[in-house]
């Protein structure tokens, strides 16, 4: 590993994330940029860990959540943040991962451990954190049928939201969904048009780009790590109940 960050200037990790963050960490006190998966971590303590090295080297960092580098879902989300007004925000991301026969992401050993939670949550809440702003706490966490987990969110914006997760939903009922209603009516993320390759290679560029000017972007590991922070916290709650 060693080798391989001395001999280039970033590093775009795949690896479960208790490997990524270690690893985003060492790569980052090489001076190394960092393409990055989310979760950036499923612990509060590595999250910070990797904030923490990338801020002091100066690398620039993107985390690659799927929904934000796909055109028509990005467009749609920049232009919610900029309406504002929201009253209530409402998500549901649900996959047929443990359901589907032959699923290639069935046999990953981290989601099965962690689940929907960590696996769709980040998505969820990447589009509802830039339109409703950070929350100001998980209200309440419960668990469904499978993986499925319920969170209700406080946003700093005023408004609230719930959220459902699967990777256990009969196939027939998988999906994602957001909704948003406020003073301006009713609005729902639009479907995207590509698959997740296109959009992998904007995050790419994306890092090339924050690179370049110095500038953060918007899905930065600071930004990953508030999602980590906020899925520590729901899965506090949620082992702190019971089920």
């Amino acid at each position: 590993v060693d080798a391989l960050l001395a001999d280039v200037d970033a590093v775009a990790v795949a690896l479960p994330p208790a490997v990524q963050a270690d690893l985003a960490v060492r790569a980052a006190r090489a001076g190394r940029h960092l393409l990055l998966d989310k979760p950036i971590a499923t612990t509060v303590a590595q999250g910070r860990a990797v904030v923490e090295a990338a801020d002091a080297a100066g690398v620039a960092s993107v985390v690659f959540f799927t929904t934000r580098f796909q055109p028509e879902p990005q467009a749609w989300i920049e232009e919610q943040a900029r309406v504002g007004g929201w009253f209530t925000g409402r998500a549901q991301w649900l996959g047929a991962v443990f359901t589907s026969a032959d699923n290639p992401f069935a046999a990953s050993p981290w989601r099965q451990e962690k689940g929907a939670l960590w696996d769709v949550g980040p998505h969820a809440l990447s589009v509802l954190l830039p339109v409703l702003g950070e929350p100001r706490r998980v209200t309440a966490a419960a668990f469904g049928p499978g993986d499925t987990v319920h969170l209700v969110l406080d946003h700093s914006g005023g408004a609230s939201s719930s959220t459902t997760l699967s990777l256990t939903a009969p196939p027939a009922a998988a999906g994602a969904m957001v909704e948003l209603r406020g003073e301006s009516g009713v609005t729902q993320l639009p479907e995207a048009r590509e698959d997740a390759v296109p959009a992998l290679g904007r995050a790419a560029d994306a890092l090339i780009a924050a690179a370049g000017s110095g500038e953060p972007h918007p899905c930065d590991a600071r930004f990953a790590f508030t999602v980590t922070r906020i899925l520590a916290n729901a899965e506090t709650l949620l082992h702190s109940g019971t089920r």
